[in-house]
């Protein structure tokens, strides 16, 4: 049976400069214990939300919540999929994705917010029993995806910081106005 181990922080060698600030915005030390959290903030945040204040958009072009909600989704499935494919030391490069044509076309306006809720919480319970069955050595892996190499580990930070990242831009532009 294999031991539950604590998935630290990556060096700064594990993921392109570009990612640095979601890997910093994690701010945990184990990214089980950070991914839960940010799950169980994140929910309660938006659960208790008005149909015009999930559909509000700051200014012109912007997300709506119920968009940013699918962007997260989009982007985790997306990042959990690229440290599949690094931890099986499968060495093909992975393309990027055009984040604005995916939250044009996933009509997350339309949907009810108990089935974005729904969608997230069903695949954030996959990404952390993803990441849970690495061991040391999966967790190490690399590839190069967008161009950039990173690491299994980074990944799971990054997934964690990109969320923490928007949960603020919701706080300060959305919920404040």
């Amino acid at each position: 049976m294999q031991t539950q181990h604590i998935i630290t922080p990556p060096t700064p060698e594990e993921y392109g400069s570009n990612m640095a600030s979601y890997v910093q915005q994690a701010r945990t030390e184990d990214l089980i214990e950070g991914l839960t959290a940010s799950y169980v903030y994140i929910t309660g945040l938006v659960q208790g939300l008005t149909e015009e204040q999930l559909l509000y958009r700051y200014a012109e072009g912007k997300w709506s919540i119920k968009q940013v909600m699918v962007h997260l989704i989009d982007a985790e499935r997306i990042f959990s999929y690229r440290a599949l494919r690094f931890a099986r030391q499968d060495k093909t490069e992975l393309p990027g994705f055009e984040e604005n044509l995916y939250a044009q076309t996933a009509k997350a306006d339309a949907r009810d917010i108990n089935s974005i809720i729904a969608e997230y919480t069903s695949l954030r319970t996959a990404t952390i029993e993803l990441f849970k069955s690495f061991d040391e050595e999966a967790l190490q892996q690399r590839g190069i995806a967008s161009g950039k190499e990173l690491s299994v580990r980074a990944l799971g930070y990054i997934i964690l910081g990109h969320e923490v990242h928007h949960q603020k831009i919701i706080r300060e532009r959305y919920l404040k106005a």
